[in-house]
């Protein structure tokens, strides 16, 4: 429902392609967005969320340290410095697809990853603060031209408000 909400949403923007993480719950939502956009949908593990390893899918709400803010990889997973190599990584692969497809593209990914993008390459528009909490298929709007400004950020108001919620777990999918 929410993916659904988002994709007619979108569906009026004149956007020339889809860029997705290849993780399940973000490629339903770029599946969504291709069937009613009829847009071409590209998926990468460039914008997969941050992989947490042993960690993957437990609730970190009740866990003794706070996996989002450490450093250090977590057993079998990935260190914040080679998340956000990654993501920058991701970064400059969308912003040679715009290039290629010389249009705005629908980027679909998870919360980490958007964090990551806001603090390394992002600049927040004019009375913009970052988001406590990023809502599930939250729309932000940024322009590839340099400085990457946000036009747009965590907008859910194509959501029902009852929908507006997100259980916070590591499941990266």
């Amino acid at each position: 429902v929410q993916a659904e909400a988002l994709a007619q949403r979108v569906r009026v923007m004149n956007l020339r392609g889809i860029v997705a993480s290849d993780l399940p719950r973000a490629l339903r939502t770029a599946e969504a967005i291709a069937a009613a956009t009829g847009l071409p949908l590209e998926t990468t593990p460039l914008l997969q969320e941050r992989n947490f390893g042993d960690w993957r899918g437990r609730p970190y709400d009740g866990m003794a340290i706070d996996p989002l803010t450490m450093r250090e990889a977590p057993p079998n997973g990935e260190s914040a410095v080679a998340f956000a190599q990654r993501v920058s990584d991701a970064f400059a692969h969308v912003l040679r697809r715009q290039a290629a497809l010389g249009g705005p593209l629908a980027v679909v990914t998870h919360g980490l990853v958007i964090r990551a993008l806001l603090a390394l390459h992002v600049r927040l528009g004019d009375g913009m603060v970052e988001p406590a909490h990023l809502g599930n298929t939250s729309l932000s709007i940024v322009d590839a031209q340099e400085p990457h400004l946000a036009r747009l950020l965590n907008c859910t108001a194509h959501l029902d408000p009852a929908a507006r919620d997100d259980a916070q777990a590591l499941a990266g999918g």
